[in-house]
């Protein structure tokens, strides 16, 4: 397989056109979020779609996807019409603040791999740096935006740093934002240090959840059975 295109079970990612190719961070949120009978979901910032389709794969609900980089949703259009699930998933080419600003709908989950890099250099290249950057979308205004189109008992799940992450639990909860799921990912388990944090928010308070993930069980591409069984139904080697 290229670097120009990524393979998952039932679906192809081509990623020539897009500033970001296919991560684990992707993969791991794609695969832990779980629709729960959903009927709409937002992803915001979708890249290349990869979110998008892989919880295609998995509801029936009607996913729209969003981006503000004009390759990455061209890039998105393509993979979506080539999968079994372009009748499931709408692209559209807009900010998420235009997005809040144009949109009335409630979504019942919202879905992001956000832009984190706040005080780093910024790559010269403008469309890897607004996809990695988030002085493009900052956390107040993903979260902001999100309490308005959010459905009252729906779910917001994003992936970050572990730094990062405790700045918008922080900032989320402030606003009403209730963190109630989190997933601790740590590498390899001979480094303690946790290098993501998946979570999960929803408006009202209700029974947390925490737990931790290794991810390399015994050295570079040695998956812990974990990993293997969170991603299986995606990864064609699992």
């Amino acid at each position: 397989m290229s670097s120009t295109t990524f393979a998952f079970k039932q679906f192809v990612i081509k990623q020539d056109k897009c500033a970001m190719k296919v991560g684990t961070d992707a993969v791991l949120l794609g695969s832990w979020v779980i629709p729960n009978g959903a009927p709409n979901i937002l992803d915001i910032g979708t890249g290349t779609g990869v979110i998008a389709l892989m919880l295609a794969q998995k509801s029936s609900a009607d996913i729209f996807a969003i981006d503000m980089d004009e390759m990455a949703v061209a890039q998105a259009k393509i993979n979506v019409e080539e999968s079994s699930f372009k009748n499931k998933i709408s692209v559209s080419h807009q900010t998420f603040q235009e997005f809040v600003k144009n949109n009335s709908f409630k979504f019942d989950l919202i879905v992001t791999n956000p832009p984190y890099f706040v005080d780093s250099l910024k790559n010269p290249d403008s469309n890897r740096s607004n996809a990695r950057h988030n002085h493009v979308l900052p956390f107040s205004d993903l979260i902001e935006g999100v309490k308005i189109i959010l459905g009252s008992k729906g779910k917001f799940c994003l992936i970050l740093p572990k730094k990062e992450a405790e700045t918008f639990r922080e900032l989320a909860e402030v606003k009403g934002l209730h963190l109630s799921k989190l997933l601790r990912i740590r590498t390899r388990l001979d480094k303690e240090e946790e290098k993501r944090h998946l979570m999960q928010f929803e408006f009202h308070p209700s029974e947390f959840s925490e737990s931790t993930m290794v991810i390399e069980a015994g050295g570079p591409e040695k998956y812990s059975d974990e990993y293997k069984n969170l991603t299986k139904d995606y990864h064609i080697h699992f």
